[in-house]
């Protein structure tokens, strides 16, 4: 075997595994999104957000999920990855059906969780998060959305904030 292939490979795997693991934790509700946001994925606390990934449809119609209810009470942000949602992904034909997603997606939204995916292409900064981004000196990255905390966090210097 060709040894610098084998090293060449070995480094290559091992900073992908570096790079995934610098990325703040996040619970992953239904699977797996297909495009990053920002996120490594894990099963259980702890984790500074909760990403709602695919659902099918009884998932979506029928959304009972304690994990997402409990961070959304704790201040958690979550996300609704848009293009994981059973209507966006086919076409649905029946008008009674599609109503009923759209309306369970509206409901969703309106309880505080932010889109995220699909057309959006923009990563969401929590609080936590900018306090991460001000200690390591890093960049903000272009077309984040920043929570109220997370601005005041990082424009005026408030480390102080909750």
């Amino acid at each position: 075997m060709n040894e610098e292939l084998v090293q060449a490979v070995t480094d290559r795997l091992a900073a992908m595994l570096a790079q995934d693991q610098e990325l703040p934790a996040a619970l992953l509700v239904g699977g797996a999104p297909t495009e990053p946001l920002g996120y490594r994925y894990v099963a259980e606390k702890p984790y500074c957000a909760v990403v709602i990934g695919r659902l099918s449809y009884t998932q979506l119609l029928f959304f009972r999920e304690e994990a997402v209810y409990s961070a959304l009470a704790e201040g958690l942000p979550v996300y609704l990855w848009l293009p994981g949602l059973p209507h966006r992904q086919k076409p649905c034909r029946s008008r009674p059906l599609l109503s009923r997603l759209s309306t369970a997606e509206r409901e969703l939204r309106s309880l505080g969780i932010l889109p995220a995916g699909g057309s959006l292409k923009r990563r969401f900064i929590s609080g936590e998060e900018a306090r991460r981004l001000k200690a390591e000196h890093e960049a903000v990255p272009p077309g984040a959305v920043l929570s109220p905390l997370a601005r005041d966090i990082l424009e005026r210097g408030k480390d102080d904030l909750p």
